[in-house]
């Protein structure tokens, strides 16, 4: 953030790192979405763009990632002036080559801020058509409450006819309702978050016989109190009733752990056996957007280092 500031010749949002720093505190997603934005607006250049998708992947590769499919909220950057072309392509400029260079397979999901509203989305999603093959996915993510699926159904109709996947945060602030309207009306492969899902027996007993994947985020659970702590966090009773859990990072920067972070925080929490960090590590490369022939790859590579592992 100060250095890209300092870059643009701009005034950074916080006097110093430790303000910043101390700022990080959350009451709910929406006290989270005033800070993102405010830092989010030292981003101006496609070399900006393309420096901070370095600076991800490198953490990433420390972290042990193989795959990696990576949100992006192009109305962010829009609603502050910037063309779709200048965040865009400074994103794919890395992303293209992320294997090449970090070892790392990845694809990007564009997602649309629900808060900003439909017309908004349409938007945004008429501004990336011309970039239609380098996206694999669209999402809706950002403030849950007030904002259900179904206003949203039309634009995600518009992008299953582009030919993009989608998924939907849903069930994290919002009832489960929220996920049987992302299932029925936005037709998404993937519930991101979905730790509501408990509340309802038959949202639960449809997610599992539909192998419908959750990509839950422990740490963003804890950061926005969906959860009071980690120690009461819903995956084990979730990996319990056979869910598609997976483990993933969510705004790490600001919620304070990347992947293998969130992986062994709530695996240590909760006193999960390693078979269930297997698991969730097996249900990643099943939820991924990958071929079949990616998906066997990584099986192969993940049961090889389990047998290295045993071994040991």
């Amino acid at each position: 953030m100060f250095f890209f500031a300092e870059r643009n010749g701009l005034e950074p949002p916080y006097p110093t790192v430790e303000a910043a720093h101390a700022a990080y505190q959350f009451s709910d997603l929406q006290s989270f979405l005033d800070l993102y934005y405010k830092g989010m607006n030292v981003l101006r250049t496609e070399a900006d763009f393309a420096d901070l998708a370095d600076a991800y992947f490198q953490k990433a590769k420390a972290q042990g990632v193989v795959h990696a499919e990576i949100f992006f909220d192009p109305q962010a950057h829009l609603g502050r002036g910037l063309t779709f072309e200048t965040f865009f392509d400074g994103l794919w400029s890395i992303v293209s080559r992320s294997e090449e260079r970090y070892g790392i397979s990845s694809a990007l999901i564009m997602c649309f801020l629900r808060d900003l509203g439909a017309e908004s989305a349409h938007h945004a999603l008429t501004a990336a058509l011309p970039h239609s093959e380098k996206i694999i996915a669209v999402g809706l993510d950002s403030t849950e409450v007030g904002y259900p699926p179904s206003l949203y159904t039309e634009v995600f109709e518009r992008a299953r006819i582009a030919g993009w996947r989608c998924v939907a945060h849903a069930g994290e602030e919002g009832p489960p309702s929220y996920i049987t309207e992302a299932l029925d009306l936005l037709q998404v492969e993937r519930i991101d978050h979905g730790v509501r899902c408990l509340e309802d027996a038959a949202v639960v007993a449809r997610l599992r016989t539909e192998r419908i994947p959750l990509t839950v985020c422990p740490f963003s659970n804890v950061k926005l109190r969906v959860v009071p702590d980690l120690r009461a966090h819903p995956m084990a009773k979730m990996l319990a009733e056979g869910l598609v859990v997976t483990c993933n990072s969510d705004d790490p920067a600001y919620f304070g752990g990347y992947v293998a972070d969130n992986l062994r925080g709530v695996c240590g929490a909760l006193h999960l056996p390693e078979q269930a960090a297997v698991t969730l590590a097996r249900n990643s490369f099943e939820a991924a957007f990958l071929s079949a022939s990616q998906k066997a790859r990584y099986a192969s590579v993940l049961e090889s280092a389990l047998t290295v592992v045993e071994q040991e």
